[in-house]
């Protein structure tokens, strides 16, 4: 293997687990000044970017961050179809690198939406969750379409339940070489995050499954639907204030995964190589 092509692939992963985790840290905390009534939002991503772009040089940041989360959407499906992860090839396996890869394509479309409002495109629309009810209305008219949003919803409801099983038994830091020092407080940011993020996958995918059951695309929401839906509840600005302190941690945990993380990269004719057999 050559180390300096492979460590190329793991340089765009580490400023991919970096953008990932502004971008989290920016809905977290949105949100968190949402839950206490001092302003914020709970839009999601694409509401945080657009404060993001409001700032002081924020076509400049924002595009960096468009940047950043191409490099993390690389990395996702780089690792799914490479197993650079080690997750293997049985069932497990295979679904968890199944998520990575969707992830990766979900991040796609997030660094689009970055690089398009910082090039003074996409500034209006409905949002997240429009985006994703349009998405949802075309697939329930395919044949099979209500059945393959059922079992998409349901894999992301399972996907939440894998991470609040991750956060319950503090799973959170096998893959990284933290200093030993660091490692209580380590923890406990990626078990809050982990948690949140269990909330919110939970919500999400209960919508798409709902969608389905119901044959209404408007059922479904995004990152953003699922924090206004805590918040509706009784106690609600308790419900997502918490979840929305968790998913600032995750933002947290984004950068010590960036400079903490284990990364196992592959040489780059062996990445293009597994990409083209998939393609």
């Amino acid at each position: 293997m050559d180390l300096r092509r492979s460590s190329r692939i793991e340089t765009l992963a580490r400023l991919g687990f970096a953008a990932r985790g502004l971008v989290y840290c920016l809905v977290g905390g949105l949100a968190v000044l949402a839950a206490i009534g001092v302003g914020g939002s709970t839009g999601g991503s694409r509401s945080a970017l657009l404060v993001l772009l409001e700032q002081p040089f924020g076509a400049a940041i924002l595009a960096a961050v468009g940047a950043g989360l191409v490099c993390f959407a690389a990395w996702r499906i780089t690792s799914a179809v490479t197993d650079a992860d080690g997750r293997g090839d049985g069932a497990k396996g295979r679904g968890v690198r199944a998520l990575q890869a969707a992830s990766g394509v979900v991040y796609l479309g997030l660094a689009g939406t970055a690089i398009g409002l910082a090039a003074g495109r996409g500034g209006g629309g409905g949002g997240e969750d429009q985006a994703a009810q349009d998405w949802t209305e075309w697939a329930l008219a395919q044949p099979l379409g209500r059945w393959a949003i059922a079992a998409i919803g349901l894999g992301v409801v399972a996907g939440g339940l894998g991470y609040a099983w991750k956060a319950w038994r503090g799973d959170v830091v096998k893959r990284l070489s933290v200093p030993s020092d660091a490692m209580s407080w380590v923890t406990a940011v990626g078990r809050a995050g982990y948690a949140a993020r269990a909330v919110t996958f939970v919500l999400i995918g209960g919508f798409l499954a709902l969608a389905a059951w119901r044959a209404d695309s408007e059922e479904v929401r995004g990152l953003g639907g699922a924090l206004q839906a805590l918040r509706a509840q009784p106690y609600g600005w308790v419900l997502l204030g918490l979840t929305a302190a968790g998913l600032f941690a995750f933002g947290l945990f984004g950068f010590v995964q960036a400079r903490y993380r284990r990364i196992d990269a592959p040489d780059l004719d062996d990445a293009r190589a597994a990409l083209r057999k998939v393609v």
